[in-house]
């Protein structure tokens, strides 16, 4: 792999590898855009089967967190870190304390939290060596873990999804095929089955699936049987990159949303689900309640104010589709479209200021 051509390629800041002989760390900071502030994006564990794979779900991770907390209004900046890693097998508290220990010296520039394959537990003990952590116990004085309120973004999402397609928000009587059944899917299978939404679930942990059969009716399916199932709505909730050459032409639903980063393989499979009439929500827009949230903490974490920021969500999906319809554009590049105006609007802004040398007056003052 060229890293730096890969890194040109979508101007990201920075890479940093790190490496803890003693614990079995072997992590990958992304850091890509710190435009509208420090970078803010979790940390996932995964048993990835080479290093290119890990560095490439790290730098498609990073972008797509770049898009959300823009795309969200937050005053972030967008990065990703993977652990390589089995997350049943290899955790160990001094791994997790050594990351802590890369991340403070990064100082501020990027901040974690919770993401596939890590707990509120092994955010803990980052917070051992450093506060760029977000998403740790309510001890001390967060908001904990961040899925569940992910889950309810993304049920939101899918109702103003629902609204497009459909004329009605209403999921009463929906069938949803949700492809994992993990910390998000969970929740969200919790919400759509509350409102009377019928469900078919698969994830590669038995264990899950029979847990959402047993609370919530729902029926099984295999792993590769769930993209063709008969179904209103396909909500993918695991890794990205499933929506491609051979999971779009089996598809029968007319919407796709769900809470998986990065669910387009490539930008034409995007092309390819407008073409077919199915409306998608961005992937980046429908799952950033979790970001949200986490990012209340910064500000010292209020639920209320959280969840109503959450519930924003809705609008957000809402005006893609305006956009969508207004610009004769697919959804997910008005959703790109969306995040990259604002983060070019502060970009601009801060050029304006140093070229009416507001920024020699603050170096002066130091």
């Amino acid at each position: 792999m060229e890293i730096f051509k890969k890194m040109e390629e979508h101007d990201y800041e920075q890479l940093v590898f790190c490496q803890d002989k003693n614990s079995g760390l072997k992590a990958i900071i992304c850091i890509h855009d710190t435009t509208l502030g420090p970078a803010l994006g979790g940390t996932r564990m995964w048993n990835y089967e080479t290093e290119e794979e890990a560095i490439e779900d790290a730098i498609r991770l990073g972008r797509g967190m770049t898009y959300k907390n823009a795309a969200a209004g937050l005053n972030l900046g967008g990065g990703k870190t993977v652990i390589i890693g089995d997350p049943l097998k290899d955790k160990n508290e001094e791994m997790f304390r050594a990351f802590g220990r890369f991340i403070q010296g990064l100082n501020g520039r990027y901040i974690t939290a919770e993401d596939v394959g890590t707990t509120v537990a092994d955010m803990d003990m980052i917070h051992e060596e450093t506060d760029f952590v977000t998403g740790i116990s309510p001890a001390f004085g967060s908001s904990g873990n961040p899925s569940p309120v992910t889950a309810y973004g993304a049920y939101i999402g899918m109702k103003a999804a629902a609204m497009e397609a459909y004329g009605d928000d209403s999921l009463e009587g929906k069938t949803v095929a949700v492809q994992g059944v993990g910390n998000v899917a969970y929740p969200l299978c919790e919400y759509l089955h509350k409102e009377g939404a019928k469900l078919i679930v698969t994830d590669i942990n038995k264990e899950a699936v029979q847990r959402a059969v047993e609370a919530f009716g729902a029926t099984a399916v295999e792993p590769n049987e769930i993209y063709s199932v008969e179904a209103d709505i396909f909500a993918p909730c695991a890794m990205g990159a499933i929506i491609n050459d051979e999971t779009i032409p089996q598809l029968k639903v007319k919407v796709v949303a769900g809470s998986a980063n990065n669910q387009l393989k490539e930008q034409r499979h995007g092309d390819e689900l407008e073409a077919r009439g199915i409306v998608y929500a961005p992937d980046f827009v429908i799952n950033s309640g979790g970001v949200i949230n986490v990012a209340d903490e910064l500000y010292g974490y209020n639920n209320e104010r959280a969840m109503k920021r959450v519930e924003t969500i809705y609008d957000s999906i809402t005006r893609i589709f305006e956009i969508a319809k207004r610009d004769g554009i697919p959804s997910y590049i008005a959703a790109d479209r969306m995040a990259e105006e604002r983060i070019e609007r502060v970009r601009n802004s801060r050029s304006q200021f140093l070229r009416n040398g507001h920024g020699h007056d603050i170096l002066s003052r130091r």
